[in-house]
């Protein structure tokens, strides 16, 4: 059974997504900054504001007056003039319509079964996708060719002969394949462990290796096999993630709560700027670390003014100087600061962290990740405890539910602005929620016994209020633009 099928490869990941996606509506949202370094404060929520189309007429040449005038443009003049906009108006909508007909050609270009190269427009066919050979100037045919699935970890090839994903079958399989595979996935010096599981999947065709071939290239070594001997797959780790010490007893708040201890969610960092925390991040790699695109706006997205602080509790231990500068910052291109659509962003650090026991990675979602309606969470961050306030001196986490879309979408709640690229949770009701400061900070779930990376701090209106609970931006939906910038920027 062919396994996500589609050309040319693509994620598609149902962790959690609405069905359907809503046109945005106007609603009322306040700062998302508070009252503290107005200067340095990321952008507010969602602000809408009505755009009421305007109609300004234009007089028309030669416009006929009214009678008893005499004829229009009797005098050889205004003949002239007419006669000039008459051809000024035919030769401008022949030119629209050569425009029109280039732009419906360009689009055709890479009509099926031919593919089309995201940054050049080139066209390739598909066969070309995922053979070992670059055909595309920037190599996007060969960026999307393996990918882990499910809370397996199951690794998985894409074939562009069957166009669909197959999982990996452990015959023959070595340690020195699992260091490539999370090599094209832009884990540069990462990898934990590979082993063989039964696969979950449903798959009834494989990948196997074909240990006699003298290709060095690890695609070029896989072949179809409707059999593996061994009836496992591979289960490949590129790194340990989503280990904390974290009791699941204890719960704290953020909105008028407790404190974190050390260890219990460790890949939590504070970002500052000029020594004062302005938003929150989490780490995925010891170089990586994810945030929401409306912290790195302009003026913010110059890394040199970025310095991230890791395994660290209180905002007071933070010196200024110290931490670890930002390298580079990424800002998903298709971010819209309004709406806060696609609000995720990454950050490349200059010197890698040291992993311990305070510090340490959580898992990016795989495909396949299945969750629960209202699976249980966990925010974390240093934001403020209650609306408007300043920022916490100390960590604090709280727990909540992921909110179905079509609730979250109903006229009582946020009225169809959140998107497929958002998701909600916390509490209808109120009193438990993320606020001004955690922007960028983690969402995370448990499931297999490991703590996965499902959203990050996005936006919400007011803080813990009756049916405003937070909207975080969907993690699931960009795991595969997060490894592609790691694999373009390592």
């Amino acid at each position: 059974m062919a396994l996500n099928s589609g050309s040319p490869p693509y994620y598609e990941n149902h962790g959690y997504q609405p069905e359907s996606f809503y046109p945005p509506q106007p609603p009322g949202a306040p700062r998302a900054c508070g009252v503290y370094l107005e200067q340095y404060c990321p952008p507010a929520v969602p602000q809408y504001a009505p755009r009421v189309q305007t109609h300004a007429s234009s007089p028309a040449a030669c416009a006929r007056p009214k009678p008893p005038a005499r004829p229009p443009c009797s005098s050889k003049t205004k003949k002239a003039l007419c006669v000039t906009f008459a051809l000024g108006a035919v030769l401008a909508g022949a030119a629209l319509a050569a425009v029109l007909l280039w732009r419906f050609m360009e689009e055709k270009k890479c009509s099926a079964p031919r593919m089309e190269c995201g940054s050049s427009g080139t066209c390739i066919s598909p066969s070309h996708w995922c053979d070992g050979v670059l055909h595309c100037p920037s190599g996007e045919d060969e960026n999307q060719c393996v990918r882990l699935y499910g809370p397996n970890f199951i690794l998985q090839v894409y074939s562009a002969q069957r166009k669909s994903w197959h999982p990996v079958c452990q015959d023959d399989w070595s340690e020195s394949y699992g260091r490539a595979a999370c090599q094209d996935m832009g884990y540069r010096n990462s990898f934990f462990s590979s082993r063989g599981v039964a696969d979950d999947s449903g798959a009834t065709s494989f990948m196997k290796l074909n240990r006699s071939a003298n290709d060095i290239d690890l695609y070029k070594k896989l072949y179809h096999s409707d059999a593996c001997t061994s009836k496992t797959v591979v289960s490949l780790r590129c790194i340990e993630c989503g280990v904390s010490g974290k009791t699941s007893g204890r719960q704290s708040r953020i909105v008028g709560g407790s404190s974190a201890a050390l260890g219990d969610w460790p890949w939590q960092v504070s970002l500052h700027v000029q020594g004062i925390h302005i938003c929150g991040g989490s780490i995925i790699t010891p170089e990586w670390i994810v945030t929401a695109a409306h912290c790195v706006e302009e003026p913010l997205n110059n890394p040199k003014i970025w310095t991230a602080f890791a395994g660290i509790l209180r905002q007071s231990f933070m010196f200024y100087g110290s931490g670890y500068r930002v390298a580079k910052v990424i800002s998903h291109p298709s971010y819209d600061s309004k709406t806060k659509n696609n609000d995720i962003a990454l950050m490349k650090l200059q010197t890698p962290l040291t992993f311990n026991d305070r510090v340490k990675p959580v898992c990016l979602p795989n495909p396949g990740m299945m969750l629960e309606p209202t699976q249980s969470c966990w925010i974390s961050g240093w934001g403020a405890t209650y609306e408007k306030g300043k920022t916490s001196e100390v960590l604090n986490a709280a727990m909540v539910h992921l909110i179905e879309p079509w609730r979250c979408n109903s006229k009582q709640v946020y009225n169809s602005l959140v998107t497929p690229a958002m998701i909600c949770a916390g509490y209808l009701q109120g009193a438990v929620d993320s606020c001004q400061g955690d922007s960028g900070g983690p969402l995370v779930t448990l499931k297999s016994s490991i703590w996965w990376l499902i959203g990050d701090t996005s936006w919400g209106s007011g803080c813990a209020k009756t049916y405003r609970p937070g909207v975080y931006a969907n993690v699931t939906v960009f795991t595969d633009w997060i490894y592609r910038q790691m694999r373009a920027n390592s």
